[in-house]
């Protein structure tokens, strides 16, 4: 990896502290239930959890973070996500409670310019998974409610309305309740995540969606052919539709090399016994095991700066941003190791002549005024549309999709 050159560094410092990063997606939430249990003193962010997490306080003051949305994922093969979502939500708020000083609860567009202009860094919810609201749109309006400002409309398995990327087709992309959920989420002013989603789910999400969606943690599929990334045609709606795209730091998402590497490693965490995501200290021996003996490809900051050159030639600078998926993942590019990684770049786009103004957009602007805008939206539906009550077995049929 080049190294920026130190102007290009300072500047990208400099601008970082006048539009920092709005992240789409940070899993610190799923790490603490699965390294302490919840347990804010033994992985107290204040204090350096390098050895442990990639993010805590520090780091994300120094990578210029000022806007993260938390991800209150849960795994979709629990038997009741419901709850899991709720201690989820529960852990992103006893944060926020614990260090007043740098984080700020953040449910709208102004909440984070306000924590902007008081050094604060806004703390915004995203659930990860159409399966954390149960095919219930009462409980889509409980999680809204509650915080959360995106729901993820699947994750690495289809839900009953809706097709993922990493399944096998179903519904053909969202059934008729799933049409019903984005419609429902357009009048909360809650944001549409494509990220994880198939491709024929984008086109559907889009083709319903009358508020701008997000990608919260995606890459361009023409980059790096994975199907966790978007596809040139689907990129190319997003002027349109007025959504963004954040490009995402995961190696097996943006590295070609990886992908390959990246299911042979999966297959030998099954063999072990563990869920291929799993990031305990256990299964990271395992993780760590089979890089020795297998050493992994290297992604680096320019790999990911390539996706956003492309990104920003198919969809427009007016349309990206990003989402590092920090603790969400057990590799992470050379030179973005963790949340302090950003002004690295932010220094490699400068030195690819990206200006000053774009890089205001991709870090701040675009993320802010699409949250701003689904508001928008969400004020006008609810002035002529009641919430809906439907089913999915009155949309769906008895057997859902």
């Amino acid at each position: 990896m080049t190294a920026p050159d130190s102007a290009s560094a300072e500047r990208a410092r400099e601008l970082l502290r006048e539009f920092p990063v709005v992240d789409g997606h940070n899993d610190l939430p799923w790490a603490l239930r699965e390294q302490v249990r919840y347990d804010l003193d033994a992985r107290d962010i204040a204090a350096d959890q390098s050895a442990h997490l990639h993010t805590d306080l520090a780091r994300l003051r120094a990578g210029g973070v000022g806007a993260q949305y938390w991800s209150v994922y849960v795994r979709s093969d629990l038997p009741d996500p419901v709850p899991a979502t709720l201690e989820q939500i529960d852990c992103v708020r006893q944060l926020i409670d614990r260090h007043p000083a740098d984080l700020r609860a953040a449910l709208t567009a102004a909440d984070l310019e306000e924590a902007r202009r008081e050094g604060r860094i806004a703390s915004l919810m995203g659930a990860e998974g159409g399966h954390s609201i149960a095919n219930s749109l009462g409980t889509l309006r409980g999680l809204y409610a509650l915080g959360v400002r995106y729901l993820t409309l699947t994750h690495n398995d289809n839900v009953d309305w809706a097709d993922s990327a990493t399944d096998e087709p179903k519904a053909g992309g969202l059934t008729a309740f799933g049409h019903e959920v984005v419609r429902e989420m357009n009048r909360l002013g809650m944001l549409v995540d494509l990220s994880h989603v198939a491709a024929t789910t984008m086109r559907d999400a889009l083709d319903t969606s009358t508020a701008p969606v997000i990608f919260s943690h995606s890459s361009s599929r023409a980059v790096c052919d994975h199907p966790r990334n978007i596809p040139d045609d689907v990129l190319e709606r997003l002027p349109a539709n007025g959504g963004i795209a954040m490009v995402t730091f995961v190696p097996k998402f943006v590295l070609q090399a990886a992908v390959d590497w990246t299911a042979a490693a999966d297959d030998n965490m099954r063999a072990h016994g563990f869920h291929h995501l799993a990031t305990t200290p256990e299964a990271m021996k395992v993780h760590r095991a089979f890089e020795e003996a297998h050493p992994r490809p290297v992604a680096t900051v320019a790999t990911v700066a390539d996706h956003l050159d492309h990104m920003r030639e198919v969809a427009g600078i007016d349309h990206l941003g990003i989402g590092g998926d920090y603790d969400g993942t057990a590799f992470t590019p050379e030179g973005l190791n963790d949340v302090s990684g950003y002004p690295r770049l932010i220094a490699e786009l400068l030195d690819r002549g990206w200006s000053r103004s774009d890089l205001a957009k991709l870090t701040w602007q675009n993320a802010v005024r699409v949250l701003g805008a689904a508001e928008d939206v969400a004020r006008h539906l609810q002035s002529v549309r009641a919430p809906s009550n439907a089913t999915i077995e009155s949309l769906d049929g008895a057997s859902g999709a």
